[in-house]
């Protein structure tokens, strides 16, 4: 199986689970190898109730390691998953020194000060105009990839998590996304999460990540886990999206740099 880049630990404050039940199930699931990547620390503190604070990083450093001492000869590898936000480039190349990473992902949960995919929020939906805010999401998405922070960008539609979707050919949307993803060399991932909330479909939907294969975006495939149970969930059906829109490999990350893994 492909690696699974991007799972979580208890300390984002939604998951559960402990670091050798996530790797049990990262090997049953015969992973290459096992990333982890809880959300990052915001700044200003509390920043929100979904991720952990800067004096944790110690704890999150010690997680990982138990993760690695339970691990055997899987590798396991140490990311985390950074909240694109207004002004936080420095914190980010902070943050970035913080630990020997493999990977950081760069993900889109806000626009401005909403976190748009918290269902403590779902009612604020009825009121927007939803074209409004698909330009205002892929706008920003954008910009997160050309910032270069990042060496994958998560779940790249996850403005559709319930279900709100305009009208007529979404290319518009995705196609200067794409072209700022290329340019910039990120890789994204095939989040199959989405599977499991109100869209029923995985993170992107078929036509963008046809669309970014045609583009040569490279692609890592990703369960989103938030509990042990999750590690690796739907990795089958992922693979059969991915070869149907023309990939025939992954990317693994170790130090920040990359190589390539044949899709089984």
């Amino acid at each position: 199986m492909p690696a699974d880049y991007h799972t979580h630990t208890p300390l984002c404050r939604h998951a559960t689970g402990e670091p050798e039940e996530y790797i049990a199930a990262a090997r049953a699931a015969g992973l290459t190898e096992y990333g982890i990547s809880d959300h990052a620390p915001a700044r200003p503190e509390p920043f929100d109730d979904w991720r952990m604070l800067e004096s944790e990083l110690p704890a999150y450093f010690e997680w990982i390691e138990r993760a690695r001492s339970a691990a055997g000869p899987l590798p396991v590898r140490a990311g985390m998953e950074c909240d694109w936000l207004t002004g936080c480039e420095s914190w980010i190349e902070e943050l970035s020194g913080r630990y020997p990473w493999d990977y950081l992902i760069g993900s889109v949960h806000y626009l401005g000060a909403w976190d748009f995919d918290n269902p403590k929020w779902l009612g604020r939906w009825k009121d927007e105009d939803i074209d409004q805010v698909w330009t205002h999401y892929w706008k920003t998405y954008a910009e997160m990839a050309r910032s270069g922070l990042f060496d994958i960008l998560g779940h790249p539609d996850l403005v559709k998590k319930f279900s709100h979707r305009p009208t007529g050919d979404l290319a518009r949307f995705y196609e200067p996304a794409i072209e700022a993803i290329a340019d910039s060399g990120c890789v994204i991932e095939l989040n199959t999460a989405g599977w499991h909330k109100p869209c029923e479909e995985a993170y992107p939907h078929p036509q963008f990540l046809g669309l970014a294969r045609q583009a040569g975006i490279p692609l890592v495939i990703s369960s989103d886990s938030h509990a042990p149970g999750e590690v690796a969930r739907d990795f089958g059906k992922a693979i059969e999206w991915a070869k149907s829109a023309g990939y025939r490999e992954t990317v693994l990350f170790e130090g920040r740099k990359r190589s390539t893994q044949i899709i089984p």
